[in-house]
């Protein structure tokens, strides 16, 4: 009976020898520290583990001091993703990754360090760390500029189709949004300016009015000062243009301000800016001058409107009416001053159906003078 105990016992022992190692180890574990572009720890990051060849995945979250650890992973080649945090994963925004990682058995490491990374790559492109850091800088400093400018034009369109309706509230409303986003834009200052100025007929209280026109001219004294400071412009020209546009709207708002002699002052600033706008800068020096009284100014300013264009023949029917205002009365007979006859003349040879046409002839006749529209042409001499 004991020789059969023992058979059997020993049958037993042979057998389990056999018996395949059924409860050895069959995964791996991995461990690695990461370190972001600085070279800090990530605490808080995301590591996923991904098997190319079952699809299983391992998402793992480093400690305080940047490291992960994990048991359990079944052998084979992974992608490894490295996440800033659960957000960035979700949006999947990855700092770095390693695909092609072969798990064993037994401990697997893995370190992520994206400033050695970033480091490596840059001198193999022949890029030094300050090098790359202005180029980034530069590239976050752009995108910046690009979302601003973004901003800024819905601001100055929004602020635009209000004002095409009338409602000037609501587009300063807009631009001075704008302006506390950025006050450093010439042009939003400028038609912010444009708005004061064009809601002050509007307002039928007297302190109002005169309130927006001076906000009107704080507005375009503060975006003529940023265009002066800007870099050179691309195109002087244009710039000019642009510069000259701001001093005549400011000339403008002075006028209805009251304030003449700065108008005038600041519209011959706006001819000196630019040459090629002196003929509408100066006949709207004229128009204010006309509507202060100044007869003797006016007419200065329109004889500069037509040096500057001999064709403008608005120049010569403003110039005319001052004149016909210094006319004296002789008798019942109106005596007008040298060359009032010959501006409405001139006016009418350019503009023979102009909109002032019949009040041309009504004023030459109003002198006794006659319509003569070949005015400053040759006249042929008389065959004998």
């Amino acid at each position: 009976m004991k020789k059969q105990f023992a058979i059997l016992l020993f049958a037993l022992l042979a057998l389990g020898l056999c018996v395949p190692p059924v409860f050895a180890q069959a995964s791996g574990s991995v461990k690695g520290a990461c370190k972001d572009a600085e070279g800090a720890p990530i605490v808080d990051g995301v590591v996923v583990w991904s098997n190319m060849d079952n699809g299983q995945k391992y998402t793992l979250k480093t400690n305080k001091k940047g490291e992960y650890f994990s048991l359990g992973l079944t052998p084979g080649k992974y992608l490894v993703t490295l996440y800033k945090n659960a957000d960035d994963q979700k949006a999947n925004k990855e700092l770095d990754h390693m695909k092609g990682f072969q798990v064993q058995l037994d401990e697997n490491t893995l370190d992520f360090d994206v400033k050695k990374e970033t480091e490596d790559a840059l001198k193999g492109k022949g890029i030094s760390v300050d090098q790359a850091k202005q180029m980034q800088e530069q590239q976050a400093k752009q995108q910046k500029e690009t979302s601003t400018v973004k901003s800024l034009n819905e601001k100055l369109t929004a602020a635009k189709t209000a004002a095409d309706a009338g409602d000037f509230d609501t587009a300063i409303a807009a631009l001075t949004e704008a302006n506390q986003m950025d006050a450093t834009r010439d042009l939003i200052w400028f038609k912010l300016g444009d708005y004061y100025r064009m809601s002050a007929p509007k307002q039928t209280d007297a302190a109002e009015k005169q309130k927006r026109l001076e906000s009107a001219i704080d507005s375009y004294n503060k975006a003529i000062q940023i265009k002066q400071a800007a870099p050179p412009d691309k195109d002087p020209a244009q710039a000019a243009k642009t510069l000259a546009a701001y001093y005549n709207n400011l000339a403008e708002a002075y006028s209805k301000a009251g304030k003449i002699d700065d108008s005038v002052k600041t519209y011959a600033q706006a001819a000196q800016v630019d040459p090629s706008s002196a003929a509408q800068v100066y006949f709207n020096t004229g128009a204010v001058l006309t509507n202060a009284g100044r007869a003797d100014d006016a007419i200065a300013a329109f004889d500069k409107c037509i040096a500057a264009d001999p064709n403008k023949a608005e120049a010569y029917y403003q110039k005319g009416v001052n004149m016909l205002g210094k006319a004296t009365l002789q008798g019942d007979k109106m005596i007008a001053i040298p060359g009032t006859a010959e501006a409405f003349q001139k006016y009418l040879e350019l503009v023979p159906t102009g909109g002032h046409s019949e009040e041309a002839k009504a004023m030459l006749a109003s002198i006794g003078a006659s319509v003569e529209t070949s005015f400053g042409t040759k006249k042929k001499p008389v065959k004998k």
